[in-house]
């Protein structure tokens, strides 16, 4: 399938990343904050999970097939995404960034509005579905595989709908997660949108994406169909298990938070 992708840039990146999360831990550890072990795990979750998706072979095979083109967007966004809220919740996100950019961010109080209102549930969903369909446009498509700019930036936009949609739901910004059920069909409305585009590349039965994958043989040794069949099954089934989980979470949160209350209530 190819070799691992030694990119400096996406390395980088990926230490800068890293030293900052860590630094954030030394901070918090020298003002006798512990962080949990879980929330910890999280955020190197998601760091594994980019490292698969841009350095390993399925970023070269992304070149040749739309299956491990697909695997790479769910992992860098539908699983690290999530992943990565859990890692930086309070008191982290705090100390996450350096000082001088945190009092940048704070001193522009139009951009801070419009990431608040950019990740309300509903604005959320729409501009999740904008961008989701919009980049699996054949021109928009074959463009992020020809040129590795356009590509950075499609890999940045599904990132970002990723934040957008799950930053309601995970609160990174509390201590505590609020288990509220209406989180669920926010999550699953989310998936749904990802099944449909998954659905749509199972029925079709022409071949998509043809200027730049060709219509034989692609990657993993698929038909032209094939690949993007196996595409849209592997995207059904990723969303599917991110719905039962997030049922499952939320659901377990919510029951948690009833028994908080009982408890509060009764003393």
């Amino acid at each position: 399938m190819g070799e691992w992708t030694l990119n400096p840039g996406v390395i980088a990146s990926l230490l800068v990343a890293e030293v900052l999360y860590v630094r954030a831990l030394r901070v918090l550890g020298a003002r006798g904050v512990a962080v949990p072990r879980l929330q910890v795990l999280a955020w190197h979750g998601g760091l594994a999970l980019w490292i698969a998706g841009l350095l390993s072979p399925i970023d070269a095979g992304g070149h040749e097939g739309l299956t491990l083109h697909m695997v790479q967007h769910l992992l860098i966004a539908d699983l690290a995404a999530p992943l990565f809220l859990l890692g930086i919740r309070n008191p982290v996100l705090v100390f996450l960034l350096p000082r001088p950019l945190l009092v940048a961010v704070a001193r522009r109080p139009r951009l801070r509005g419009a990431f608040r209102l950019a990740r309300r549930p509903l604005v959320a969903i729409g501009i999740y579905a904008l961008v989701l369909y919009l980049w699996h446009f054949p021109f928009l498509f074959e463009t992020s595989v020809q040129s590795d700019l356009v590509h950075a930036v499609q890999h940045g936009s599904f990132v970002g709908i990723g934040v957008l949609v799950w930053w309601s739901a995970l609160e990174p910004k509390r201590r505590r997660l609020r288990g509220e059920l209406w989180k669920i069909p926010h999550i699953i409305a989310a998936r749904l949108l990802g099944m449909f585009l998954g659905m749509a590349f199972v029925v079709t039965r022409v071949p998509l994406y043809t200027d730049v994958y060709g219509s034989g043989e692609r990657a993993l040794g698929l038909s032209a169909v094939a690949d993007q069949q196996t595409a849209g099954g592997i995207m059904m089934i990723t969303d599917g298990l991110i719905m039962v989980g997030a049922l499952t979470f939320f659901f377990w949160r919510a029951a948690q938070q009833a028994d908080r209350d009982e408890a509060a209530a009764a003393t």
